[in-house]
């Protein structure tokens, strides 16, 4: 039989997937975690897993699988004629061409040479499908199951269910020049206690705020760390079920270990002349998705379980959003095209690819067909895309 406390979790959690547990009484019932003492303590998995970790790179605004990684010679055969007698559709092909590669022979567009190196490596999904059609609902799907009631992050999941293994770095990460869809609730906890919620670093010279001490010594930030954990736990007696005040008072052991290990996780100074090239990467730059890449391979080494990286925000400018015109897909894929192949080659030279899992996924695809000939832009399309 089952430990009481394990099946009341399992009945809450019942009542919380069927929609009968409102998100914030929920995140009270659940805060009587086993974990309460460190919420983020590594646990073991219910079963056997090859992956230790997740890296989730997420393309912003609904990448093309038809100019991608999914070739359909029969809009090529049939490029701008109708689909119809009304002629009210036609049939649009790709803009660029696609060869096969690896002894896989998967077919990959041109717009990824590098990727494509990597096909042998890569499982491709092609019957991707999502709830919704939108930018915000299909990103929130995408991250949370869920278009329609507030659902926890998978990155908060992850971490909630599988802990981390430094305790001075936050389990679940995400690296975001700028906001996403739906912004911060891409990486929320919603009703989970919030110590699991994502924590967000945007590239630059201190990708996260107050990175390095303020206090004169260590001794002196150790003595005041001390005094303020004193009365925090003085006060967070009586207390115990309130994981907001729980994850609070975490955050401040967590800053100050950040403060320990984070300076070195984002310091690339070490990293050699070969490895910035794998990336596409110069020295001393912070921008672009080389840099997320690389560090993300850091943050992994240190024991991050969840990482996520963010390529574009929600300026339709700025992501990959093909509406007006599929010519901005020579920009956005030469931007990322090295960096995710570099960081495959970089895992599997360093022995890491057999236990990391890396995601390479977007909220929907773009429409096959458009509404006049000469359109140069495609539209949103959830009933099938890649990953």
């Amino acid at each position: 039989m089952s430990p009481p406390l394990y099946s009341r979790r399992r009945m809450i959690r019942s009542l919380a997937g069927g929609g009968l547990v409102l998100p914030g009484l929920l995140s009270e019932l659940l805060a009587d975690s086993p974990k309460i003492g460190n919420p983020r303590a590594p646990l073991p998995s219910h079963f056997a897993a090859r992956a230790k970790r997740v890296i989730f790179l997420f393309m912003t605004g609904g990448v093309s699988h038809l100019d991608t990684f999914d070739p359909k010679p029969y809009l090529t055969a049939n490029h701008f004629k109708a689909r119809n007698k009304n002629k009210t559709s036609f049939y649009k092909a790709a803009d660029w061409k696609f060869r096969r590669y690896g002894q896989c022979g998967t077919e990959v567009s041109e717009l990824f040479p590098h990727i494509g190196g990597m096909m042998d490596e890569i499982c491709l999904i092609r019957s991707m499908q999502n709830i919704n059609g939108d930018h915000f609902g299909a990103t929130i799907g995408i991250h949370t199951g869920s278009a329609t009631f507030n659902r926890p992050s998978i990155g908060s999941w992850v971490s909630y269910g599988l802990g981390t293994f430094n305790q001075n770095l936050p389990a679940f990460m995400v690296i975001a020049p700028g906001l996403p869809y739906a912004g911060g609730q891409v990486w929320g906890s919603d009703f989970l206690p919030a110590v699991h919620e994502g924590t967000r670093i945007v590239p630059g010279p201190e990708p996260i705020a107050n990175m390095h001490r303020r206090s004169a010594t260590d001794r002196l930030q150790r003595t005041e760390l001390d005094l303020l954990q004193f009365f925090n736990r003085q006060h967070l007696r009586g207390r115990e079920s309130d994981s907001h005040l729980t994850a609070r008072i975490k955050s401040f052991e967590t800053a100050a270990g950040m403060q320990v290990a984070a300076p070195d996780a984002f310091d690339l100074s070490s990293e050699s002349e070969a490895t910035h090239r794998l990336y596409g990467l110069e020295r001393g730059d912070t921008k672009g998705f080389g840099w997320q890449c690389l560090v993300a391979r850091r943050l992994a080494e240190r024991g991050v379980r969840f990482i996520e990286l963010i390529d574009g925000d929600s300026n339709v400018d700025s992501n990959w959003d093909s509406h007006a015109s599929m010519s901005v897909y020579n920009r956005l894929a030469r931007n990322v095209d090295q960096p995710v192949a570099g960081l495959l080659k970089d895992l599997k030279s360093r022995g890491m690819l057999e236990d990391t899992l890396v995601v390479f996924t977007t909220e929907f695809g773009r429409d096959p067909f458009a509404p006049q000939p000469g359109v140069e832009g495609r539209g949103h399309h959830s009933r099938v895309y890649s990953s």
